[in-house]
């Protein structure tokens, strides 16, 4: 985890609550009030770590209500995007209504959106395109699946997945790039994903995107980690010097336990 010299990260750690299909509009106005509660009692500082929601479409315009009606500290976005603004694709969801709704961020390429809709990395370009035509920061998620990480193909599969998703995108855009690395392989398989594997991803993903851009702009992205993450196993994934933030899914849903995972920085004096 990368820190400058008076303490405080280089980049600021993003921690990230995928609620997936989920929670209706009433159990998510009541699970951020939960964990809002619950951060404020072990005053969270909100301007060290930030916290991001992403919650089913139909729950957004509540999370609104609630982020501004008591002006808490939470960011929010949105699981998914279209590539188009408008007009007849039924069913998809306009990057222009996620930012009316006041979203920052976007997923782009979630696993799930890849596995199970057939996304391709020349679609996902084109989500990227729109999350910034929109004002919306795009978190792309890359990574690989079982066959692909025992063929030891992991790295290659990966960053090629991140060069064509990032087609076409200038560095002045890619500044605010946030990027997920999904270890698809460590997800209901079995098999364990550590905080090696999230540090040998996250600096593979920092090296390429030096050659994509150039040093300054890839060290100002942020590198998240997202598989089967929970409080027991956040802080050891944090040390990673290029691993910025954590995309966190089912323990998410937990409010004291997504405050656990938040606030990391507790247990690595003690870890």
């Amino acid at each position: 985890m990368t820190t400058s010299t008076n303490g405080q990260f280089d980049r600021k750690p993003l921690i990230a609550g995928n609620w997936k299909m989920n929670m209706d509009h009433v159990q998510g106005i009541t699970l951020l009030q939960k964990l809002a509660w619950t951060l404020e009692d072990a005053k969270h500082d909100f301007n060290r770590v930030e916290v991001a929601v992403f919650p089913p479409f139909t729950d957004l315009r509540g999370v609104q209500t609630l982020v501004a009606g008591d002006d808490l500290p939470v960011v929010y976005g949105g699981q998914d995007l279209s590539p188009e603004d408008s007009g007849a694709f039924t069913g998809d969801i306009s990057g222009a209504f996620l930012s009316k709704l006041g979203a920052r961020y976007v997923l782009v390429g979630h696993s799930e959106r890849r596995a199970i809709h057939g996304e391709t990395d020349e679609l996902l370009s084109r989500k990227v395109a729109a999350a910034y035509r929109h004002s919306m920061v795009p978190v792309l998620c890359v990574g690989e699946g079982l066959e692909v990480r025992q063929a030891g193909r992991h790295v290659e599969h990966t960053l090629e997945q991140l060069r064509s998703s990032l087609a076409g995108l200038d560095a002045a855009q890619a500044a605010h790039l946030v990027v997920a690395y999904e270890p698809v392989w460590a997800i209901g398989t079995g098999e364990v994903a550590g905080p090696e594997d999230a540090q040998e991803m996250a600096s593979a993903l920092r090296a390429e995107l030096v050659k994509i851009y150039d040093a300054d702009t890839a060290a100002g992205i942020r590198l998240l980690y997202g598989g089967s993450v929970k409080a027991a196993n956040a802080a050891a994934i944090m040390r990673g010097a290029d691993v910025d933030g954590l995309l966190v899914g089912g323990a998410s849903l937990d409010a004291a336990e997504f405050a656990n995972i938040i606030r990391f920085e507790h247990h690595l004096v003690t870890d």
